[in-house]
């Protein structure tokens, strides 16, 4: 009975392969991959697509021991004030010398971000990723990208950028704007942390660009806390300029606008309207001067946003290696490349030579005042690529590297880059090195070591740390586990004088 039914069994499932009904109709593959009788073919665990980008936080020393409320130390810069001469007369005695010093302080601030987990996400992510170390994770990264700005641009206490100065306008053939119409226009001086803000940093992120019709620039910012206390704080812009107004004389005209260049500002924000309080903005750029050729976008942020106020410094940040060179009296090597032509500006400028002039007159600088030369140049993407391009192209002397391999075809590989500069006064080789935060248009004179043989200085720059990085698991008040990540500790910089900026500088 049992083999008679098994036959009976096969020859009925031919007959249905042979004649497929609804049956097997119902059961083809899917059209869609969340149709049908099928697996999710989802990979564990989720991608992290990010950069996190933190050289310099990376190669300065980090140093414990910090304690009380701020560093200081005491600096002798100089040991025989008015060059008293060491001659001296039969049987007399020499004449007695001077030493000239400075007191330096720096600040103590916390730095630290928060995350935290549901329970519910926690269930939802079970066999496919532990959500809760994800979250420790990315805290950790978040605040290494965060303090590696406050390295390059934090500005607590340097440089007040004060109100951006009144812009220059005049009015030129080759836009859209309208006929006869008076225009309004308004800038905003960026320190770098506003200018990141607005532009996009792309650290810990990917894909960020300025687009003027959803980009805002930050002004006096209040930040509600993960225990619901609020800070308020420098966001990194100056108090904006003084409105200038001119008026088209044609159809399809353009406004040509600068400002005289800010101490402290690696960019800056323009707003255009035409009557007052429709001033909205419309460009930021790395130069001080623009070419506004169209109207704003009917979204973007109004000027009236940011009140009158200079939001530049930042009471929760220490000052970074940037604002260190820009605070006054720091004798740090500064320089503002000219406005030149409105909207293009001032390039670095090839020396002929096969460098860069700029970058000879800066080498001259610090070693007739102060006998070193810097180990590293910061810059851009921008800048790598227009010194490389001035320093091959060498104004009639160019330069041109072949790379073969043994099997070679005659193939030649093109593309060159400057990795390293040579500073002929001390006959030592500087790094070139695009740091991530840099902005477009400034570039970073850094000198890892002095060559002064007694400065009883271990560290030329390092991170003092009244307690380095810690985490914190928060006792459960809710169905989330909270997690956080600090540190505590300031950036010491026992020589600003060897740090340098070039900015304003024109993309070549």
């Amino acid at each position: 009975m049992n083999n008679e039914a098994t036959q009976e069994t096969i020859d009925l499932l031919k007959v249905a392969q042979s004649n497929p009904d609804d049956l097997i109709k119902s059961f083809v593959q899917p059209s869609t991959a969340t149709t049908g009788l099928q697996a999710y073919n989802l990979e564990a665990p989720s991608k992290k697509l990010y950069p996190v980008l933190t050289p310099l936080r990376n190669m300065i020393p980090r140093i414990g021991g910090g304690f009380a409320i701020q560093a200081n130390w005491k600096v002798i810069t100089n040991i025989n004030v008015g060059n008293m001469r060491a001659g001296v007369g039969e049987g007399k005695r020499g004449g007695v010398i001077n030493h000239e010093d400075a007191d330096y302080m720096a600040a103590f601030r916390g730095f630290g971000l928060e995350n935290n987990v549901t329970f519910e996400a926690n269930y939802a992510s079970k066999n496919f990723e532990d959500v809760k170390a994800l979250a420790v994770q990315q805290t950790l990264e978040g605040t290494m990208i965060q303090e590696e700005r406050m390295i390059l641009g934090g500005n607590g206490n340097a440089v007040a950028m004060g109100v951006t100065p009144t812009p220059t306008l005049s009015v030129a053939s080759g836009g859209s704007l309208a006929d006869t119409t008076e225009y309004r226009v308004i800038c905003v001086a960026l320190g770098i942390q506003a200018y990141l803000d607005t532009v996009g940093v792309n650290n810990g992120a990917t894909g960020q660009y300025f687009d003027p019709s959803t980009a805002a620039v930050p002004g006096e910012i209040t930040r509600t806390n993960a225990d619901g206390t609020t800070d308020t704080f420098g966001g990194g812009s100056a108090q904006k300029s003084v409105v200038a107004t001119i008026t088209t004389t044609a159809a399809n005209q353009k406004i040509n606008a600068s400002v005289t260049a800010v101490t402290g500002a690696v960019g800056y924000a323009w707003y255009l309207g035409t009557t007052a309080g429709t001033e909205k903005l419309v460009a930021v750029t790395s130069i001080n001067s623009v070419v506004i050729t169209a109207a704003a976008d009917a979204g973007a942020q109004p000027a009236s946003d940011l009140a009158d106020k200079d939001n530049s410094k930042c009471a929760l940040e220490f000052d970074g290696l940037l604002y260190q060179a820009f605070k006054p009296g720091s004798k740090a090597y500064l320089k503002q490349m000219p406005t030149g032509t409105v909207g293009t500006g001032t390039a670095l400028t090839a020396d002929g030579a096969g460098g860069i002039v700029e970058f000879e007159e800066a080498f001259v600088y610090f070693y007739n005042r102060y006998r070193l030369s810097p180990t590293h140049i910061y810059v851009s993407a921008q800048e790598l690529i227009g010194i490389t391009k001035k320093i091959v192209g060498n104004s009639g002397a160019p330069l041109l590297r072949l790379t073969l391999a043994a099997d070679n075809q005659g193939k030649i590989q093109a593309g060159v880059v400057v990795g390293e500069y040579l500073n002929k006064v001390t006959n030592t080789k500087v790094k070139l090195v695009v740091h991530p935060n840099m902005p477009a248009g400034t570039l970073m004179f850094y000198s890892q070591q002095l060559p002064y043989p007694l400065s009883d200085i271990s560290n030329i720059c390092q991170m003092l740390m009244r307690q380095d990085y810690y985490q914190l698991e928060w006792p459960l008040k809710t169905r989330k586990y909270e997690y956080s990540v600090y540190a505590d500790g300031v950036l010491q910089h026992y020589a600003p004088f060897s740090l340098g900026v070039i900015n304003n500088i024109a993309n070549d």
